[in-house]
């Protein structure tokens, strides 16, 4: 089977072969790109072909990747792209990336392209972890990739919320910290408004000057054996060789500087380092595949090339470009603060317009008000004219009015006089009505009395009624003495039913006796309650903390562990941790729910602090 797919694979090479032209397509950090590729072409010029795409000429540091059998490999610029172990698929994908690292990113790269690749690249490496990074170093990463991505910090415009959708750290920074998205953006956001007066370029050229101090920065790793068959790392950057172990790729175990190795070479799944002493030791190692040390001597000489060329005068036309592309960030510089100064007098300028527009508007309400003011006083002035009209009309009506009365006057002088027959009949009946109300008055001084004598007769027999009442308790009382002083003497006296006064009836229910024992039950059921209460408090405290560890355990991805959280874990484990310790404290001693809460608390800012 394994015999017809390779028979099946080489035929369809031979077909592509026969072709006129392929069709390859490049990816890019931001975009994709299909070109259409003659059977004659090697690596060099496809890759020429890309980069004139791209306007880049920095092409060193760059190369096309692809993938054959679970293998990274890069395409070779001097032999042909179909007598490759290229992918065997109608369009060839090649991955257009970063191969070879700077050793100081300000002073070698050049071009923008050329940082925007780099920022990209090193960005996605940090993200996906492929870069070890400090949690602080991340924010502060984060926060110029949101620099390079929206420019100055606006309050106006960058309002909570508006890095949601963004992916600016790595899972492994979130997940060790019980902090919400909302926190994290809150942290970014304050360093992002401290880089404000920055071009996007320099937010992008800061972030790579932060990144190239990282310890897993630029270098390529690879598991190898040594001749004893214990597993190492070997790390190839431009710096040189490295040896690590496999569980650290941190600190290196061992070095070899470029310009301390003689000589490279493999055979087979061999690989030998000589270094420049000749009582040196040379280092021998096993890779998994031949494939690996073709790949593994292939980054050692484009590294060391690049390392000499570094340590050389560069050539005239690099140096051209390099003041071509000095030259050109000037002018970028120069034309982005004037753009600033123009964009600064553009906020003046529409500050003013504003001033002048707020202040034409408080002019129009002016006008406004005091055209209303007029219109009022014209109107007051009409009404004051028609009540002037009415006033003398009204006059004119009074005077009427007068000779009326006048006229009434004599009418009534006349009529008073037939009254006077009237008036002494009136005052008969007057004084017949005085007689009835005098009557009146006597009758009810004669009933006020009677109610005074009510009063005095009832609150007299209310008076009786204490008394009695005060007898009755009195020989009650008695008698419930004289019964316990004959249980206690085994004698039990008969209380006669005359003993209590005839007019007086005695009741079991005007009887209450007050125990005390009752409040005493009733306060030992509260104790019990908020004794119930407080152990079910503390179970849910104690759930919510075990919850807690649970889900950051569960958020934590253990193959990503880097060594400090590996350190971490062995101190929680045997109780040399900050949390542990208080998990002691709480074990040992009683405490109240609101110191437990203090306790968390703590615990809580600790997380933060971190």
């Amino acid at each position: 089977m394994a015999s017809a797919l390779a028979a099946k694979m080489g035929f369809n090479s031979l077909l592509r072969k026969q072709a006129r032209n392929f069709r390859v397509r490049i990816c890019t950090m931001e975009s994709e790109e299909e070109f259409n590729c003659e059977v004659k072409w090697k690596g060099k010029d496809l890759f020429d072909l890309v980069c004139r795409s791209l306007g880049l000429w920095e092409t060193w540091f760059f190369g096309l990747q692809y993938t054959i059998k679970d293998t990274v490999a890069w395409l070779k610029m001097e032999k042909k792209i179909l007598d490759q172990e290229v992918p065997n698929e109608e369009p060839i994908t090649f991955f257009f990336l970063v191969k070879f690292y700077p050793e100081n990113i300000e002073e070698e790269l050049v071009q923008e392209i050329t940082q925007r690749l780099f920022f990209l690249q090193v960005k996605k490496k940090i993200l996906e972890e492929e870069i070890h990074c400090p949690p602080e170093a991340s924010v502060l990463l984060a926060s110029y990739a949101v620099h390079a991505k929206y420019g100055d910090y606006d309050p106006n415009v960058h309002e909570p919320g508006f890095l949601a959708e963004e992916e600016l750290l790595p899972k492994r920074v979130i997940n060790l910290y019980q902090m919400t998205a909302e926190m994290w953006e809150e942290r970014i956001t304050v360093c992002y408004a401290e880089h404000r007066g920055r071009t996007r370029d320099e937010a992008e050229m800061e972030y790579l000057k932060i990144a190239q101090d990282l310890d897993m920065y630029g270098i390529n790793y690879f598991l190898i054996r040594n001749k004893k068959g214990t597993g190492l790392l070997l790390g190839v950057d431009a710096l040189g060789l490295h040896i690590y172990e496999p569980e650290n790729k941190l600190t290196p175990k061992c070095s070899f500087p470029w310009n301390e190795i003689r000589n490279i070479s493999y055979s087979d799944k061999e690989f030998t380092i000589k270094p420049v002493g000749k009582k040196s030791n040379t280092f021998k190692f096993i890779s998994s595949r031949l494939r690996v040390n073709k790949l593994i001597l292939q980054l050692c000489i484009g590294n060391h090339d690049l390392f000499m060329r570094r340590r050389q005068v560069d050539s005239l036309e690099i140096q051209q470009l390099k003041a071509q592309a000095k030259k050109e960030r000037a002018r970028k510089q120069a034309e982005w603060q004037r753009l600033q100064r123009e964009k600064k007098l553009r906020k003046e300028a529409e500050r003013a317009r504003a001033e002048m527009e707020r202040k034409l508007i408080q002019l129009q309400e002016e006008a406004h008000m005091a055209s209303e003011a007029l219109l009022r006083s014209e109107q007051t002035a009409d009404l004051l004219a028609e009540k002037a009209q009415i006033a003398e009309e009204e006059a004119k009506l009074l005077a009427q009015k007068a000779a009326e009365v006048e006229t009434e006057m004599q009418r009534i002088k006349v009529t008073a006089m037939r009254g006077q027959e009237e008036r002494r009949l009136m005052e008969q009946k007057m004084l017949e009505a005085e007689m009835r109300a005098l009557k009146e008055s006597e009758e009810s001084e004669r009933r006020t009395k009677e109610a005074e004598q009510l009063k005095q007769d009832l609150q007299e027999a209310r008076e009786s009624e204490r008394r009695a009442r005060n007898k009755l308790l009195e020989i009650t009382s008695k008698a419930i003495n004289a019964v316990a002083h004959g249980l206690s003497s085994s004698y039990s006296p008969v209380l006669p039913s005359d003993s209590f006064p005839p007019d007086l009836s005695y009741s079991r229910e005007n009887l209450s006796f007050d125990f005390k024992d009752t409040d005493m039950k009733r306060l030992s059921m509260e104790i019990e309650k908020e004794k119930v209460e407080y152990m079910e408090k503390s179970k849910h405290l104690q759930e919510q903390l075990n919850e807690l560890k649970t889900e950051i355990e569960s958020l934590k991805l253990k193959e990503r562990e880097t060594p400090l959280d590996i350190i971490h874990n062995q101190n929680t484990e045997q109780g040399t941790s900050k949390q542990s310790n208080f998990k002691k404290v709480r074990s040992q001693n009683d405490l109240r729910p609101r110191r437990k809460m203090i306790l968390l608390f703590c615990m809580h800012q600790n997380l933060q602090n971190l």
